[in-house]
C-alpha cells in the first residue's frame, strides 16, 4: 500500500470485467506470468519502473481504470513489459483492439491564431545606418589626420639629429628551458576495465544494443544497483568475492568480467541469473 492511499484504492476496482475477445490469454495475464517467470516481484518491477504498487496489481487483474485514461495505460502496458523481458507491441494492439483502437489526436491549434499572434516584421531603421556611417567617415578622417601629423614630427627630429634617450635599458631575455616537457597523461578510457585487479571480482554491464533492467548484489546479498540501464549506458560493479546479476533483456547488453569479454550469446528479451567470482569468468 502506497502512502496517502486507503487499502481499498490499493484493490483492483471489483466492478471492472475485461471484454471477452478471442482464446488469447488477457493482457494483465501475460505480463503477471511474465513478470514471475524472470523471478521479479511487484515490489521490484515498481521500483524499475516507477509505476506505483497498487497500479502494478491493478494491470495485473486487468483493471486499467487507475492509470487515468488511454494513453497513460499505453505507456504503462509499455513499461511494463519491457520490464518483464516481453515484446510491448502485441499487448498493445489487443488493447487497442479491447478498448476502440488508438487514443484520438490531439487537434492542432487553427491556422489563423498562428498568424493573429505573428508580430509585424521590424523594418530597418535607414536614418540611424546614415549616421553611424558618417561617424565612421568622420573618426576615419580624423584618424588619418593624426598619423600623418605624427609621421612628419619623426621625420623632422632625424633631420636635426636624435635627443638621448631616456628610457630604461630593455631586459635580458631568458635562457632557453633546459627541461624537457613532461609527457601528457594519457586520458582514460574502456579498455581500463583489462586492468582490474585480480584480487577482486570486477563487473562491467554495457547496454550497447538496447535498454535493459538489471540488478547487482554483492557477497553479502546487499544490493548494488535496481534499475533500467538506457541504450549506451553501462554501470561497473565490484566485490572482494562474488557478484550476483539479473539481466532483464540479455540480448541487449555486453558483459566484462575481471578484464574479459563474456561471448556467450544471449536472445533478445531473455532473463539470465549469472554470478561471478575471482579469477577466469564463467558463466553462471
Amino acid at each position: 500500500m502506497s502512502i496517502g492511499n486507503s487499502p481499498e484504492d490499493d484493490r483492483p476496482s471489483e466492478d471492472h470485467t475485461p471484454q471477452a475477445g478471442d482464446d488469447r490469454p488477457s493482457i494483465g495475464h501475460v505480463l503477471q506470468q511474465a513478470r514471475i517467470a524472470a523471478g521479479l516481484t511487484v515490489d521490484e518491477v515498481s521500483q524499475s519502473t516507477r509505476v506505483r504498487i497498487p497500479i502494478v496489481h491493478a494491470i495485473e487483474q486487468d483493471d486499467f481504470s487507475r492509470c487515468g485514461g488511454d494513453v497513460y495505460a499505453r505507456g504503462h502496458i509499455r513499461t511494463l513489459a519491457r520490464a518483464v523481458g516481453i515484446d510491448p507491441e502485441p499487448l498493445l494492439a489487443q488493447y487497442g483492439a479491447e478498448h476502440g483502437g488508438q487514443p484520438a489526436p490531439t487537434p492542432a491549434t487553427p491556422l489563423f491564431e498562428a498568424e493573429r499572434i505573428r508580430s509585424e516584421p521590424r523594418r530597418p531603421n535607414w536614418t540611424a545606418a546614415m549616421v553611424a556611417a558618417i561617424v565612421a567617415v568622420i573618426a576615419f578622417v580624423g584618424y588619418t589626420a593624426v598619423s600623418g601629423g605624427d609621421d612628419s614630427g619623426d621625420k623632422q627630429q632625424a633631420a636635426e639629429g636624435a635627443t638621448p634617450s631616456t628610457s630604461k635599458p630593455a631586459a635580458p631575455k631568458p635562457k632557453p628551458s633546459t627541461k624537457k616537457p613532461s609527457d601528457p597523461k594519457p586520458n582514460p578510457s574502456d579498455s581500463a576495465i583489462a586492468a582490474a585487479p585480480r584480487d577482486k571480482v570486477t563487473v562491467k554491464i554495457n547496454a550497447a544494443d538496447g535498454r535493459s533492467w538489471i540488478s547487482a548484489k554483492d557477497h553479502n546479498g546487499r544490493l548494488l544497483f535496481d534499475g533500467v540501464l538506457e541504450q549506451g549506458q553501462s554501470k561497473t560493479f565490484q566485490d572482494n568475492q562474488k557478484v550476483d546479476v539479473v539481466l532483464g533483456d540479455a540480448g541487449a547488453v555486453q558483459l566484462y568480467v575481471n578484464g574479459k569479454k563474456i561471448q556467450d550469446e544471449f536472445q533478445a528479451g531473455q532473463v539470465e541469473r549469472l554470478t561471478y567470482t575471482k579469477g577466469d569468468p564463467e558463466v553462471g
